[in-house]
């Protein structure tokens, strides 16, 4: 009889189940037939391109199903913005005769660092002088907001407005007491002075190694933020500095009024209400009768009309193909903005056995990750060359540790002045929990037939024999990871080992150190490598190869874009945390960082430079 009363039970629930399952996909269809169905847009014959710029500045999307499907449903996704496509929509918008001007909105910028920031700065150049305005309006600017924004021809701000310019910082948690006091304890062995991405579980402050080095990169950023704002807006070098360092006496002459402190400092063009700016707009482009604003396009759409054509015309045979290697570098398969061992090393094998394909850019934004993922694209590099097709490294924010390791070996590398990179050094990590569960009266306890044998169990502490032979792994590699960099950039042991040690280098510094090739950008390195293969201007075509996405990762991609389209959509015309909260948030990222670590010798080439400027 009970047998029978849960036999019925499961046949319910099974019943329940294939209900809920068919109902699910019924609805899946659905929106893919909106999705697929909405309407295209349309540039007016004189319109305002609108750069919405949200979120981080990224050079590739995170695109893992389970982030695009959380943002679907709850819109908990940090938004991000790809470069590229702020560069490429500016560059067709300067040939497009239907686009009169340019309008920037930072507002919802969350950051991305001053190298990214820079490309951009240069895209609204190059669009500035084909003969059209750059127009910029804010209430509140945070620094990097203001970057962009000091780009346009005329800058506004509303009367109550703030624009936030105070320098560059890095201040991070340390959690050394805080495990002390769980019973965690983070076993670390490395070789290099100054790798300091384990110092935040060992220290309660930052060792006066990364202390030196996070100033020596840092100032000459800030010396390149401030430079380049002052350029664009044509003021005196030095004024930024100056108001900077007389910020409480110039508020106080201004009684607290940032905006009217911004316009009298030339930071602005003027103050002007939303309202005002709109309407000056209008005099410009005309009015939009649907939404009683200035005739417009956003950047996202945009680009849907003016892509296929624009790469209609430049079809060619002969690729330059563009590999992205963003994120941290893991073992095995990773999605967009991550590295997978296997996933990337599978592009870099699409690369080399595709007879269109002539050459090949690694453009790398990465502190690294696993040093066995690192070498296994390493390796999948050196048989791409060994093919006979060129392969030219081209450095974005970041390329340190083993975002350098996996580039060391290219024919070429160009780096950005701003790009963080170097970082030569090792370490592993291996955290144990035996005194946390002995807190709540669980121990372990067995037998083994050596000293090494379940000496990784994470309930137990090290033993001294395995503490030993995981330092002597990590000085193995470390010895390893500077003779490869010392035979690629042809110097001895003897000249290498002094510039590694874990040391972190701005890319003008790397240069001078030999460590990088050329100073310059993605355009720079793409012409280098078409160069390489003997290519001539203009008769070859720049493929961006990227990983095939299953059928899930398709859908879900599509259902994003057109939430992403339909968000956009919503906010044209334009513009119409606790320190708690702030530190769980940053403890979480931390400890994230930690568990991610997925190298199975727990070796690790990484640095911890995504968040620096």
């Amino acid at each position: 009889m009970v047998g029978r009363v849960f036999r019925a039970i499961g046949r319910v629930l099974d019943g329940l189940r294939k209900a809920l399952t068919l109902l699910l996909l019924l609805v899946i269809v659905t929106v893919v037939l909106v999705a697929l169905h909405h309407s295209v847009p349309v540039v007016p014959n004189k319109a305002a391109l609108v750069v919405r710029l949200e979120g981080a500045l990224v050079e590739q999307l995170t695109d893992s199903p389970l982030s695009l499907s959380m943002g679907l449903v709850n819109d908990s996704q940090e938004h991000e913005t790809l470069v590229r496509d702020v560069v490429e929509s500016l560059q067709l918008a300067a040939k497009d005769p239907r686009i009169a001007l340019a309008v920037l909105d930072t507002h919802q910028l969350s950051g991305g660092g001053i190298t990214k920031l820079r490309v951009i700065a240069q895209a609204i150049a190059d669009f500035k002088k084909s003969g059209k305005k750059v127009y910029a309006f804010g209430r509140y600017a945070s620094q990097e907001q203001y970057y962009l924004m000091a780009q346009a021809d005329e800058v506004y701000l509303e009367p109550s407005g703030v624009v936030e310019i105070s320098g560059y910082a890095a201040y991070g948690l340390y959690f050394h007491d805080a495990l002390e006091r769980l019973g965690v304890q983070v076993n670390v062995f490395k070789v290099g002075t100054h790798k300091s991405f384990t110092e935040p579980f060992t220290r309660q402050s930052m060792s006066p190694e990364d202390r030196e080095q996070t100033l020596g990169y840092m100032v000459p950023l800030w010396n390149t933020y401030m430079a380049g704002v002052e350029a664009s807006r044509k003021l005196e070098p030095g004024t930024l500095a100056t108001l900077v360092k007389e910020a409480v006496p110039a508020l106080q002459a201004a009684h607290g009024d940032d905006a009217w402190l911004a316009e009298s400092r030339h930071l602005i063009t003027a103050r002007k209400t939303k309202i005002e700016f709109e309407q000056q707009l209008i005099g410009l482009v005309g009015e939009d009768s649907n939404s009683h604003s200035f005739n417009a396009i956003s950047d996202v759409d945009y680009l849907l009309v003016a892509k296929p054509k624009a790469r209609s015309k430049h079809h060619s045979a002969d690729q330059v193909a563009i590999l992205v290697a963003a994120g941290t570098i893991s073992e095995g398969d990773r999605p967009d903005g991550e590295i997978g061992g296997d996933s990337f090393g599978e592009l870099l094998r699409q690369a080399r056995f595709d007879d269109d394909v002539k050459a090949v850019v690694l453009r790398i934004d990465s502190g690294g990750g696993s040093m066995m993922a690192s070498e296994a694209i390493r390796q999948e590099v050196a048989a791409l060359q060994a093919s006979g097709k060129p392969l030219v490294a081209s450095f974005s924010s970041v390329a340190a540790s083993g975002g350098y390791y996996i580039a060391m070996n290219a024919d070429e590398i160009w780096s950005e002045p701003t790009t963080i990179t170097g970082s030569i050094g090792v370490f592993g990590v291996v955290p144990t929990f035996d005194k946390t569960l002995s807190k709540v009266g669980v121990s372990s306890d067995g037998v083994a037939t050596s000293a090494l044998a379940g000496s990784m169990h994470l309930e137990r502490s090290l033993s001294p024999e395995t503490k030993a032979v995981l330092q002597l792994g990590v000085e193995h590699a470390y010895h390893q990871f500077v003779s490869d960099v010392a035979k690629a950039r042809h110097k001895s042991y003897e000249e290498m080992e002094p510039l590694a040690e874990g040391r972190v280098y701005i890319g003008t510094e790397a240069l001078k150190l030999g460590l990088v090739d050329h100073i310059g950008g993605l355009d720079g390195a793409v012409k280098a490598a078409a160069a390489r293969a003997r290519l001539q201007e203009g008769q070859y075509g720049i493929d961006w190869l990227e990983r095939d996405l299953s059928w899930r990762e398709t859908l879900l991609r599509q259902l994003h874009a057109e939430a992403l389209l339909t968000s956009v959509r919503s906010h044209l015309p334009l513009w119409s945390s606790s320190v708690l909260s702030q530190v769980a948030g940053e403890s979480a990222q931390a400890l994230r960082q930690l568990s991610g670590l997925n190298d199975p010798r727990h070796l690790y080439l990484y640095c911890a430079c995504e968040h620096l400027p």
